[in-house]
């Protein structure tokens, strides 16, 4: 039928279809052709033959799959008879059928017919069950119960489907190790499972050959893969502790040791949950224990994280049981029967099954406990200012050691100030000082002192009280200006500084406080407002600028107060309002350029000074000195007498009408003057005091009415003896400075300038080591009658010296320290 199909497609396709059917008198004869898959051969072999009915001569081609298409070269036709031959094998599972098309041409080559033909491929089992991999690897659990499903292998056969060449079963093949009490099974579509027990003590891993095998009617073929089953260790074998170590005694009141250590053993694998131990403690009623696993060991380490109390039991009993991670699971065979899963004992933590578990006894050392306060904290409450020995508060403590109930002491641990002392034998604690609750110990009001009770034990043990003590406040303290200062701005008008005051006492002794002014402030000064912490300080239009000073009354709540000075600086506050910081800032420029100007003064002394010294190096030639005092250094450097005037033997004398002791005092002075005359060399030595006696002529002239002493004067200046004090030292200027003490005015320094002229003529006198050539007398001044036109010299009070030497400056008493004796006191 299906030939005759494909005959009319072709048919109604053809050019020459109508002729065909037009001359069909006669059909096509063609088998049906099947090949063998595989086929052993020989080849070729005559598969058919194509006939066909013809009164005249025809030709045969063959087109198509197995000819010119893959697989080709497989077919072929004789043209003339029409004998289909078979060159090679064919595949079936590459070919099921040939698809091909035959001709017919007469001899002029022309198409007499054409035909589809369609060669089936038979099958044979050429082809095994095949696995999608060779190898198979899984774990299973320990506990894992029998007929629990392992794995599913599938395997596939390419043959005919539907034939017995492509129909397969699966079986165990082999099972290495195999155990008596464990056996594999698989089922048709390929569920591997086992019956009975696994037991991973008695095999780690079973490796387990499962085959396919096919129907096949001449020949069955087959494959097998390979499972590898690895069986995780469960937790079948119970823990059990096998010994202990330590010393099992424990002091009281430590905690942290270990004081035992519990070991187990186990044959499960180490380190997995089914292995490691858990351990659990009964009987720890105050849960004083802790027992914990070691990793490394599996031991279990049992210690004391809260301490026992001997007083509360010498010896504690305790239970500790041991499990695993793992849940405990049991299974064994009892039958094996024919078919179905086989008959097992198993258990998984029933009834029966109770963890190992061993009783230990712990031993409580007694230790020495010290001493517990009844209350550890207590308050009391002091007067501030209580008198020394008054009763604060008592302490009460007990020793929980039997041995040592009532050996112990009270003393005071902590007392910051020292107000405390308590008794040793009562605990009465009482005051050692007077409190005072302004003290820096006093915190709030509360002073705190701690309390110890000492046993006698060995070493000794302390317990600790705390004394809260709340000092009451006393009414001990005066206000007080915060700030003993304010500034001040000038305005035409009445301006306002606020002024605060403190007081270290607490309410109602404090604030708010009043304030009240002293001393005459009419028109000046006033206060609004004047009550409360903070007053105003109102200055009235008619202040002065400048410095001030208030005089301020503050009183407490309770009357109670205190004078208190305030410096008030009145300031133009349009440049700067700081008062203080601006006159800060001119006093440091003052000070600034006052050290400027000594610097100055000092550098061009010191230039001065070379100057002398170059100048005297090169125009003086050193001199040995004599013990004479008449000589006179000339410009020439040649010592010759000089020209003064001859005098008679009565020299100089001052006036004496105003003041009779002028006189004493003056030879007074001419005496100490002469004992403080030393050597040459002690002249030499007072050198550096000439600028305190080298005088001006001006400043001499107007005091000496006698020509000649004027004349005398000049000459020594004129012949460059600028020192005319060379004699003169520091002793002298010390007693001539109490000769000066006596003028109450700036003039008696002026007034005294003749003094040391008269007592440096009484001595070129009077001088017995006179020189080589003689003295030349001075000029007779005449009688000390005829000179009472000068002025006597006013000798004032000890006590206006100190006001004389103010006139001078501070260089003045600068340059007095400097040539002050060390055995003289400083001019101030």
């Amino acid at each position: 039928m299906l030939c005759f199909l494909l005959l009319l497609v072709l048919c109604s396709s053809s050019a020459t279809c109508s002729e065909l059917l037009s001359r069909h008198r006669r059909s096509w004869i063609v088998d049906s052709f099947t090949i063998e898959e595989g086929h052993s051969g020989p080849f070729p072999y005559e598969l058919g033959k194509i006939n066909i009915e013809r009164a005249y001569r025809v030709y045969f081609d063959l087109y198509g799959e197995g000819v010119d298409k893959e697989p080709k070269g497989v077919l072929s036709i004789h043209k003339e008879s029409g004998i289909v031959s078979v060159h090679r094998a064919v595949d079936y599972e590459e070919n099921k059928t040939l698809k091909l098309k035959f001709e017919a041409r007469t001899t002029d080559l022309s198409i007499d017919n054409t035909l589809g033909v369609e060669i089936s491929i038979l099958d044979i089992n050429d082809n095994p069950p095949r696995f999608p991999t060779d190898l198979f690897k899984i774990s299973v659990d320990e506990e894992t119960p029998q007929g629990s499903p392992l794995l599913t292998v599938v395997a596939y056969d390419r043959d005919q489907r539907g034939t017995p060449n492509s129909t397969f079963h699966y079986e165990i093949k082999s099972v290495a190790p195999n155990p008596s009490d464990t056996k594999f099974t698989v089922e048709e579509s390929g569920l591997i499972s086992f019956k009975g027990c696994l037991d991973h003590e008695v095999a780690e891993m079973f490796t387990v050959v499962v085959e396919a095998k096919d129907h096949g009617d001449v020949v069955s073929l087959s494959s097998s893969t390979t499972v590898v089953i690895h069986v995780e260790d469960g937790n079948n074998h119970l823990p059990t502790i096998s010994g202990q170590t330590g010393s099992g005694k424990v002091r009281e009141d430590e905690g942290g040791t270990s004081p035992l250590r519990l070991h187990v053993s186990d044959k499960d694998t180490p380190n997995s949950p089914a292995w490691r131990a858990k351990y659990t403690i009964q009987g720890d009623q105050g849960e004083h224990f802790q027992i914990k696993t070691d990793p490394d060991t599996n031991d279990g380490i049992l210690t004391v994280i809260k301490p026992l109390d001997f007083e509360g039991g010498a010896q504690v009993e305790l239970t500790i049981s041991v499990e695993n991670e793992a849940p405990y699971s049991s299974c064994k065979v009892r039958e094996k029967t024919p078919s179905g899963l086989w008959k097992v004992d198993s258990s998984e933590r029933d009834d029966d099954y109770q963890p190992h578990s061993v009783k230990v006894v712990i031993e409580v050392e007694d230790v020495n406990d010290p001493p517990l306060f009844n209350v550890a904290v207590k308050e009391a409450i002091l007067g501030e200012n209580a008198p020394i020995g008054t009763w604060v508060e008592k302490v009460t403590a007990e020793d929980p050691d039997s041995s040592h109930a009532r050996d112990f002491v009270y003393k005071v641990g902590n007392d910051p100030a020292g107000w405390m002392t308590v008794d040793p034998h009562t605990g009465d604690i009482t005051t050692a000082k007077t409190p005072d609750r302004e003290s820096p110990h006093v915190f709030n009001g509360v002073y705190t002192v701690l309390v110890h009770a000492v046993d006698a034990g060995k070493p000794p043990m302390t317990g600790t009280a705390t004394l809260n003590i709340h000092v009451t406040d006393k009414n001990d303290n005066v206000p007080h200006l915060t700030v003993d200062y304010v500034d001040v701005c000038v305005s035409d008008g009445p301006t306002t500084a606020n002024i605060t005051a403190f007081d270290l006492d607490d309410h109602p002794f404090g604030g708010p406080f009043t304030f009240e002014l002293l001393g005459d402030v009419n028109g000046k000064w006033e206060l609004d407002p004047s009550r409360g912490y903070i007053a105003g300080l109102v200055k009235k239009p008619n202040v002065m600028a400048g410095p001030h000073t208030i005089y301020l009354k503050i009183s407490d709540m309770q009357g109670k107060f205190g004078a208190c000075n305030l410096s008030v600086t009145v300031c133009d506050c349009s440049v700067r309002s700081d008062c203080r910081s601006r006159g800060g800032t001119a006093t440091k420029a003052a000070f600034g350029a006052i050290g400027v100007v000594f610097a100055s003064l000092f550098l061009l002394l010191v230039l001065l000074l070379m100057a002398v010294f170059i100048t005297c190096r090169k125009e003086f030639t050193t001199l040995e000195t004599s013990d004479s005092s008449v000589q006179t250094l000339l410009v020439s450097n040649i010592e010759t007498p000089g020209t003064d005037c001859k005098r008679s033997n009565s020299v100089l004398a001052l006036s004496t009408d105003k003041k009779p002791n002028l006189s004493s005092q003056r030879k007074s002075l001419h005496d100490r003057r002469r004992h403080s005359i030393g050597s040459p060399t002690d002249r030499e030595r007072t050198s550096n005091c000439k600028h305190f006696t080298h005088y001006n002529t001006e400043n001499v002239s107007h005091l000496l009415k006698d020509e000649c002493i004027q004349a005398n004067w000049k000459t020594l200046i004129a012949n460059g003896n600028h020192q005319v004090d060379s004699g003169l030292n520091c002793h002298y200027f010390e007693e001539a400075k109490d000769f000066l003490s006596k003028r109450n005015s700036s003039s008696a320094m002026d007034t005294a300038l003749p003094a040391p002229l008269h007592e440096r003529l009484s001595r070129l006198e009077t001088e017995e080591d006179l020189p080589e050539y003689p003295p030349h007398l001075y000029a007779d001044e005449g009688d000390s009658d005829n000179l009472s036109e000068l002025d006597s010299i006013d000798i004032p009070d000890n006590d206006s010296f100190d006001n004389a030497l103010k006139d001078f400056g501070p260089k003045f008493k600068k340059l007095a320290s400097i040539c002050k004796p060390p055995h003289t006191e400083n001019i101030t």
